[in-house]
This record gives structure tokens, sequence and C-alpha cells, in this order.
């Protein structure tokens, strides 16, 4: 008898309840985690019913809650969480409604008849827009033309035959592209 009860684990009290609910509906294969799931649903469920019955309490400006408070709070959410699948003959309506449009023709084309690009998943839903020219420089007199050439001396690296290399300055009005390095390029192969 001792063997016994070290089998099976003690049950809390809630969970024994939700085991045999479902038990009486019938279901006799289910994992046991669908017991912890249930009963978090319910806690959270219950929960939420109090807090809003007190929400409602405390804007009629009472201080307990009441029946009244509570039927509300689990009819808002019943409203708000669960929703009902439309009545039969309305999806019959909706059905013969659809069905009354003809298909459209079939072409006559070989090959795989996919429908337009639009309502593929392979279609392309974004576009590119064009890089847009750069701006046109403004004109300046010679007096700002000296001060920016001055600013714009750029320094650039040229390998020479020995090991050290020389940087020489000079005067252009384009930035000068750097292309990657043997290094840099090192670091992307796989």
């Amino acid at each position: 008898m001792a063997a016994d009860s070290q089998k099976q684990p003690v049950q809390p009290r809630d969970a024994r309840i939700v085991s045999l609910i479902l038990q009486s509906l019938g279901v006799e294969d289910y994992d046991p985690k669908v017991v912890h799931q249930l009963l978090e649903f319910a806690h959270r469920y219950t929960s939420d019913v109090f807090q809003d019955s007190l929400i409602y309490a405390e804007h009629a400006g009472k201080s307990d809650l009441d029946l009244d408070d509570i039927q509300l709070a689990i009819q808002g959410r019943v409203n708000h969480s669960f929703t009902t699948p439309p009545p039969k003959e309305f999806l019959l309506e909706l059905a013969q409604e659809k069905n009354k449009q003809p298909l459209p023709l079939i072409p006559e084309k070989y090959g795989i008849r996919l429908p337009a690009d639009k309502h593929c998943l392979t279609g392309i839903n974004f576009s590119i827009v064009p890089d847009a020219p750069p701006p046109p420089r403004p004109t300046l007199d010679k007096s700002s033309s000296m001060m920016i050439d001055t600013q714009e001396t750029l320094v650039d690296v040229e390998p020479s035959q020995s090991s050290a290399s020389q940087p020489t300055a000079t005067t252009s009005t384009e930035p000068v592209k750097r292309g990657r390095d043997a290094m840099e390029d090192d670091d992307y192969d796989f």
C-alpha cells in the first residue's frame, strides 16, 4: 500500500477537479501539462474578472463588490475574449453569393499556372526608388572657393617600392573612395 502512494504524486485539489472534469467529458488520453494549462487559464480568467469587477464597483462609488459588478465583468470578458462563430445560415448565404460569380477562364498556355504576381508569395511586394542625382554645387565667388580648396585636401596612401608607404597630399574636389584591403577580403571568405 505504501508503494502505491509513492508511484502517484499527490495532486492539488484544483488539479484533481480539472482531471475529473476532463474524464467526465470523455477525455481519457491527455498530457499532464494540459491540467496545468487549464488551471493557469482558470486562474487568469478569474483574477481578470475580479479586477474588472473591482473597477466597476469603484466607478459606481461602492466600497464592496456586488453580484451585479461581477456579472458585468463576466459579460465584458465574454464579449471581449470569446467570440461565437457566425450562424450556419449566414455562412450558407455568403457561400451562395460568392459562388454566383463564375470562375475566370483558364488561359491557353503551357507551364505552371499561377495567379497574378500581387497574389503570389514570390511576387515583388516592394519598389526600389532609384538614387537621386546629387544636388548641384552652388556657385561661389573666388574668396570662398579658395577656402573650400584648402579644406578639401585629402591624403592618399600610395604603395612605393620599399616596405613603408609615404602619404602624399592631393587636392581634389571628389572624395577618394577606399577599396577593401586584402585583409578585409579574408574576413568575408568562408
